[in-house]
């Protein structure tokens, strides 16, 4: 972190210090230069100039669900088609996995037939992981699912499922077709790429508001929720699969005659599959972590059992339900990377039978069979049997507190250094910045970094903050997030550089990256709350833990891209390792060290929403607020705002990695 600090003020040193300067000065007396020229506006942005956007984005939609129309339908008539369309699979989908098949409502209700037994759903993602793969993803995933059985959570866990079964086709089909529009047209690209940022900084809470007036609580609200907040990596992905499609492949689809339509279908998405299923394996993750979220608006599941168990302060309830999405994500985030990656099989031989062509097929569909009939006299077959389950809700229990009884004057004092010496004095910092110098101040560094029209956009997006009501939770945000992102580059860029260095280390530090990337954000919150209650520090361990991963892996990235002549240029030179790594190594590592500290910033902003739950009083928090009172205009202005300050900071540190790049002469 200092080598970047040091690489960014190289060269501007002067201007830099004295923007510092300034705003420390400033943050510093505004308040007295507040009282004494008796101007409140230098404190708090005038009342008067603030657009009252939230209450009329609320009109809007209140018209919209109530008054607006299209002729021969009105706008809720054309949300409950979507709705229709989207629960008819869902709940086809939720009866084989866990409800069953039944006819009639509520008493009325009669079976017609029963769900996919539990030895069946097991058998058929095993087989799955085994056609992906090998036996050991088999042995991975069928022991993940065995656990939610065993463990009491397979119901909950089969409803997150059914969401995730759904809302990754939807993810995956619209992410597609629109990546395909984008690579036919530079001029949908172009419209769609501020619609792509916004989707994907705008936070998830704030995608729950209007979607919950829109569609009613429920879980096709959940769904419509997973939708978009997943899509927006599938249209990115599949845009560069195939623009990196090569050349000659196309010339050699055009030399056979293929029509636009077979070109795209036949030559260029089957080219792109290996890049495309890193988009699926995003959309899956993605799914996932949403349909947790989307647990406050309906879905049901694990994230309604983590959420009761959070607000319950049932501390094993809380992580035994956190365990089971840590197994359901394992599982399937292993199952799509093993996918990503398989190679085609060879062709069976001609003239053997459907059953020798297709054995697992076949045997899978035995075991359906079979597993359904026998269940109809042996429950234990169809339903993993109650009386069989085990918990682990005590021993958590009293792990923690053994834990917080034994070492909570540890914690306490750890709390406190951090609190005292980095979380107060930073927050006292951007807490004093005057709204109008702040505005200033991101402008010039913008423009310093990017140019006239980077800075004139920044200074505008932060305007828009200041001009909703807004800067005093701004700048709480851009606190939580700086102190997070700064602590998660110290630790993760060292660990990278070492990764990148040491292949043992790498192994294992992949390993726990890896790790960390799996598990949902929900459940990064229950450990962190279990040890160290609500408040800015949990919210910053929290958020450092989740966007620790992207500083580890593009620093180690960087180090393993570097040229071995370049290597080998500085031992003929005499350097020693130390020179060799703070003359050669990190210089041209730098651009990757910028595009990693861009990443976690977008980590530490979309985990920052979250972290509302656990009381911190930033934008997040105002999301979170409208969301509970179903306020749209509210829920929008907020997550606009955190938009904003994402959007700010990646075009800054874009711009910072690309005038690296030029500086070292890289592509």
């Amino acid at each position: 972190m200092k080598f970047l600090a040091r690489h960014i003020l190289k060269g501007s040193r002067p201007f830099w210090l004295c923007l510092f300067g300034v705003t420390w000065v400033l943050s510093t007396y505004s308040f007295p230069l507040y009282k004494a020229l008796d101007a409140r506006w230098i404190i708090k942005f005038p009342k008067a100039w603030e657009l009252q956007l939230d209450g009329w984005i609320s009109a809007v939609m209140k018209w919209l669900v109530e008054d607006a129309s299209f002729g021969l339908f009105s706008f809720r008539d054309l949300t409950r088609f979507i709705s229709s369309l989207i629960e008819a699979p869902y709940q086809v989908v939720r009866s084989g996995l866990i409800d069953g098949f039944s006819t009639g409502q509520g008493q009325q209700a009669v079976e017609i037939a029963p769900s996919l037994s539990w030895i069946a759903i097991i058998t058929i993602l095993a087989a799955l992981a085994f056609y992906a793969k090998d036996w050991v993803l088999a042995a991975l995933v069928g022991g993940c699912f065995v656990y939610l059985a065993i463990f009491g959570q397979w119901e909950s866990a089969m409803v997150t499922l059914a969401s995730v079964i759904i809302a990754v086709p939807l993810g995956v089909v619209g992410g597609l077709l629109l990546g395909i529009l984008a690579y036919l047209s530079p001029l949908a690209e172009r419209m769609m790429r501020p619609v792509l940022d916004l989707m994907q900084t705008v936070p998830v809470f704030a995608y729950l508001v209007p979607i919950l007036f829109l569609f009613g609580f429920g879980p096709v609200s959940a769904l419509v929720a997973t939708v978009i907040y997943a899509m927006p990596p599938m249209v990115r992905v599949s845009t560069v699969a195939l623009q990196g499609v090569p050349t000659e492949i196309e010339e050699a689809g055009r030399m056979m005659g293929c029509s636009r339509r077979q070109m795209m279908w036949k030559v260029l998405v089957p080219s792109a599959m290996p890049t495309l299923m890193v988009g699926v394996n995003q959309v899956i993750m993605l799914s996932l972590n949403m349909v947790i979220i989307a647990s406050m608006i309906g879905a049901g599941g694990l994230g309604y059992d983590v959420l009761t168990a959070l607000r319950r302060l049932d501390i094993g309830g809380g992580i035994e339900a956190g365990l089971a999405i840590v197994a359901l994500a394992i599982a399937l985030d292993r199952l799509s990377q093993a996918f990503s990656t398989r190679t085609q099989d060879a062709l069976p031989e001609p003239g053997l039978s459907y059953v020798k062509r297709h054995p697992w097929l076949v045997s899978v569909v035995l075991i359906m069979l079979g597993t359904g009939l026998a269940g109809l006299y042996l429950p234990a077959i169809q339903s993993y049997p109650e009386s069989a389950t085990l918990t682990t809700s005590a021993f958590w229990s009293d792990a923690m507190e053994w834990i917080n009884i034994n070492f909570f004057d540890t914690f306490e004092a750890i709390k406190t250094f951090f609190l005292t010496y980095l979380l107060l004095p930073v927050k006292r910092f951007f807490s004093g910045v005057p709204w109008a110098w702040g505005i200033i101040a991101i402008g010039l560094a913008a423009w310093r970094v990017g140019g006239w029209k980077l800075g004139a956009m920044a200074a505008l997006m932060a305007l828009a903050i200041a001009a909703s009501g807004l800067w005093a939770k701004a700048m709480i945000t851009i606190y939580l997030c700086g102190v997070s992102v700064f602590l998660a580059s110290v630790i993760g860029i060292p660990l990278g550089i070492w990764a990148g260095q040491n292949s043992r280390a790498n192994s294992v530090i992949g390993a726990f990256i890896d790790t960390l990337q799996t598990l949902p954000s929900f459940v990064y919150l229950i450990p962190v709350v279990m040890l160290f209650r609500v408040g800015d520090f949990s919210a910053m361990i929290a958020v450092v833990l989740y966007a620790l991963a992207p500083a580890v892996r593009y620093a180690a990235h960087g180090i393993r891209e570097i040229e071995p002549e370049m290597i080998e240029a500085g031992k003929v030179s005499g350097c020693t390792k130390n020179q060799l790594l703070w003359r050669i190594k990190l210089p041209l590592a730098t651009p990757s060290l910028l595009l990693g500290l861009n990443q976690t910033i977008m980590l530490a902003l979309s985990m920052l929403v979250i972290t509302a739950l656990v009381g911190t009083r930033d934008l997040g928090q105002e999301v979170y607020i409208a969301l509970t009172k179903a306020n749209t205009g509210q829920g929008i202005i907020a997550g606009l705002a955190v938009a904003f300050i994402a959007i700010t900071a990646d075009r800054i540190v874009s711009a910072m990695a690309r005038a690296s790049r030029e500086r070292l002469g890289l592509k």
